[in-house]
């Protein structure tokens, strides 16, 4: 018999699968609901952290790029090779002045551990009840789907990401960032 943690890992990754499968291709009305606009205010918002002062609001990041990153749950296999992909490019992020952040439903003390137990050095936020999520288009009854935005200095959404496969994600983000960070010094 199986645990009932293995058991909704197995129903996650298989539900994610599922999604990933379906390839919806529509910027503005993705699986997860109405993604915000591009090149308008992204929309703000204050979260519990399980690092520095226990809170992360957009507004206090200006002056600096924001990945925003949504994903469905700590420790399982695709959020993992996310958040490990991340962490490998921390430095070259913080080369170019931008924080990276994630938001799931998942508590803070699930957080510290994901942190912990893979070593992750930016925050995880804790949107339990899906409300900055839903405010990304990010929200599936009871988890954030795998979603991922640039956020200019001056809190302007540059890009979304709707299809993400976890292990190049980070890289093509870095990519991303770069082009929009060369536009804008141009």
């Amino acid at each position: 018999m199986i645990s009932r943690r293995t058991f909704l890992n197995i129903f996650l990754t298989s539900c994610l699968a599922f999604i990933s499968w379906l390839n919806f291709s529509s910027a503005a009305e993705a699986l997860g609901g109405k993604l915000p606009a591009i090149n308008q205010p992204a929309p703000d918002f204050t979260l519990p952290t399980n690092t520095g002062d226990g809170k992360i609001s957009l507004s206090n990041l200006r002056g600096k790029w924001v990945v925003l990153y949504f994903y469905p749950k700590d420790f399982t296999s695709g959020c993992t090779i996310e958040a490990r992909r991340f962490q490998q490019d921390l430095p070259k992020y913080l080369e170019k002045n931008t924080q990276v952040i994630g938001i799931s439903a998942d508590d803070i003390d699930s957080h510290a551990k994901f942190c912990d137990s893979e070593g992750l050095k930016f925050p995880l936020l804790a949107d339990t009840k899906g409300v900055v999520s839903k405010a990304y288009g990010s929200w599936m009854s009871f988890i954030s789907v795998r979603h991922t935005f640039i956020i200019d200095p001056q809190g302007i959404l540059r890009e979304t990401f709707v299809k993400v496969n976890p292990s190049i994600h980070s890289k093509e983000v870095l990519s991303r960032l770069e082009e929009l960070q060369q536009a804008v010094s141009s």
